[in-house]
């Protein structure tokens, strides 16, 4: 049955504010608010005619009696309640001063990543929290899987500072091999997920990644939230796809032409960029790419760029 609430359009800042521990800010919502007793990150409603950066700058002053000297775009996305549909601009808070405290009574807390898992968030905050924690290149393993020479490669990748690894292969490998990857992973402090056939969810390893043909294939998230969910996508209705699957992240592609498929037309920046603007998961950039592109991937919003030969 159609609703007979309004919709009402709500434009919010957000601020992402670490400390030297690299621990995220969070604060309660209060008993006279709306969603009352779940932790979100601080900020507001802009005002009309507000700059947004300037909204930002206010509201944190007002909530937590901070001074922002340097801010930056990190991520946009929209979220729709019952009711109605907020617009967040979320900001990386490079510089302040002052200690935050709750200036309006609010609770405060500083807390890690991992034990953000304890709180009770707002909707909104799982996909905020994938764009913070995900880093900004990721490497997919060749397909030469028949030898030691991936194994080798994943170690120098992890030794270079690689975060990231999506293992890929055509053809179903042997779950002692997985679990040889996953161990180099786990020493280096690095996560792996896996793009292999056969998926049942149950290997050991950091989360799974899907082919556009898997992705289109299901309703529903095939894994529990604790794990990461990836997917290959190639144009706006299957990113659209892998929202509404509640992916964590997707990678695009082909950004560029490449040698390995001459024959599929690349997407080109100018729609990477449409794509991304109209998603609320991390985008990856795929496809002619290499670190020295990252900062333009970046600049259009862009979780990172991924690749094989060039990360």
């Amino acid at each position: 049955m159609p609703s007979n609430k309004k919709i009402i359009e709500e434009e919010v800042v957000v601020g992402i504010l670490q400390n030297k521990n690299g621990q995220i800010l969070v604060a309660k919502r209060r008993n006279n608010q709306f969603m009352p007793g779940f932790w979100e990150l601080p900020g507001g409603k802009i005002k009309g005619g507000e700059n947004k950066k300037d909204s930002l700058k206010r509201e944190l002053a007002e909530e937590l009696g901070v001074t922002i000297n340097k801010s930056s775009l990190k991520h946009t996305m929209f979220h729709q309640y019952p009711n109605k549909i907020v617009k967040l601009w979320i900001y990386n808070v490079d510089k302040y001063s002052g200690e935050p405290s709750g200036q309006e009574g609010q609770d405060t807390s500083w807390c890690s990543l991992d034990q953000l898992n304890h709180y009770k968030l707002l909707p909104t905050m799982r996909e905020i929290m994938h764009k913070i924690s995900l880093p900004k290149h990721y490497w997919i393993t060749p397909d030469d899987h028949h030898s030691e020479s991936v194994i080798k490669k994943c170690h120098e990748h992890l030794i270079a500072g690689t975060m990231f690894i999506q293992l890929r292969s055509k053809v179903s490998l042997d779950q002692s091999y997985i679990n040889n990857i996953y161990r180099l992973c786990q020493d280096n402090q690095a996560s792996l997920v896996l793009n292999t056939p056969n998926k049942t969810y149950q290997e050991l390893c950091d989360g799974w990644h899907l082919t556009s043909n898997e992705l289109l294939s299901l309703n529903e998230r095939p894994c529990d939230n604790n794990k990461l969910l990836g997917v290959s996508t190639h144009n706006a209705f299957e990113a659209e796809h892998a929202e509404n699957i509640s992916a964590d992240y997707i990678s695009l592609s082909p950004v560029n032409s490449t040698p390995s498929h001459p024959d599929v037309p690349p997407i080109g920046w100018r729609a990477a960029s449409d794509i991304i603007s109209k998603s609320n998961l991390p985008v990856y950039l795929v496809g002619g790419m290499s670190k020295k592109v990252l900062d333009k991937a970046l600049s259009i919003g862009a979780q990172g760029v991924a690749g094989i030969s060039q990360i």
